[in-house]
């Protein structure tokens, strides 16, 4: 941070010095303030994303407040939490059990299918099952470049509930010994080819899997969950419509123009057709004569009569 400011500074003096009545080029004081710019916005987006981008600081943030859901909580029942307010469009829930009911009993938990035989490590009496939905916050914390998410990122992380007031605890491991955890994405309806689901698990680390259907996925353990596709086959498909759209726009706009010009061309004719029917019957009409084979007009009388020369003398 110091030495982003440092050097901010000293460009900002190294500009000011080109401004003194020095011919100096105006590219080059051009350039010089670009760099400054450039520093300061390197420096300002420095400051700001590893708070937007920390993954597990908001994990322990929702932690926090699932828990405040649980006041005077019953065993085995859901209870929703609240999220703050800058943080809306995420949803949490908890639900407080016992380490050993997960191992004799299956239950459903919002699109966690949860199978009996879970194993709970380290051992504790008593657990709470926290649930995430991420929304549009998904690609902001779980960033996953070259691929788009069909579906939020959703999590189930277990914590000790021995004290339901505590903050910032670490989670536990559950695996499973039996059968696998099913996803049950019910908000999909359309799954392209090559779609695959992607586990989220701690120190950043990346599972991917094919799909159980065409919006199940399945796990062996906890982390946080979602169904992805490669953004260049989606983005294939995608190219490929935009150039059959492109030319089926062009055909359609040929044939606009090609009716507006036939209109255009009709009105302009039928103008010219009544401009000479209205001159035509303001004229003064000729009679037709055969001269041999021709017909041709010739006037009705003689509007000047002819004078002898001799006549003009007198």
């Amino acid at each position: 941070m110091a030495l982003s400011v440092q050097l901010a500074a000293g460009l900002l003096l190294k500009l000011l010095s080109t401004m003194t009545p020095r011919p100096v080029p105006i590219l080059h004081r051009f350039m010089v303030l670009l760099e400054l710019l450039m520093v300061l916005f390197a420096h300002q987006n420095e400051g700001q994303s590893p708070s937007a981008n920390d993954a597990s600081s908001l994990n322990t943030l929702l932690q926090d407040y699932a828990f405040r859901a649980l006041v005077h909580p019953h065993t085995g029942v859901i209870y929703d939490g609240t999220v703050p307010s800058d943080l809306t469009d995420i949803r949490i829930a908890a639900i407080r059990l016992r380490s050993g009911s997960l191992r004799r009993r299956e239950m459903r938990y919002n699109e966690f299918s949860i199978p009996l035989g879970l194993i709970v490590k380290p051992y504790v009496v008593r657990l709470v099952l926290v649930y995430h939905n991420l929304g549009n916050w998904s690609s902001l914390y779980y960033p996953l470049p070259g691929y788009t998410f069909l579906t939020p990122v959703i999590g189930l992380l277990a914590y000790d509930a021995t004290n339901l007031s505590a903050t910032n605890l670490p989670e536990l491991q559950v695996v499973v010994s039996e059968s696998p955890i099913s996803i049950n994405f019910s908000n999909v309806t359309t799954v392209p080819n090559g779609a695959r689901c992607v586990r989220f698990g701690l120190n950043s680390s990346l599972e991917f899997e094919n799909l159980v259907s065409s919006n199940s996925c399945s796990t062996d353990r906890l982390g946080h969950f979602s169904i992805v596709v490669n953004s260049s086959e989606r983005g294939g498909h995608s190219k490929v419509w935009k150039i059959v759209g492109g030319v089926v726009g062009g055909l359609i706009a040929l044939v606009l123009f090609a009716l507006i010009v036939f209109c255009i061309s009709r009105v302009r004719q039928n103008k010219k057709v009544a401009q000479m029917e209205q001159h035509a019957d303001a004229g003064v009409s000729l009679q037709t004569s055969r001269i041999g084979n021709t017909q041709v007009a010739v006037a009705s009388v003689t509007r000047t009569q002819p004078v002898l020369e001799n006549e003009l003398v007198m």
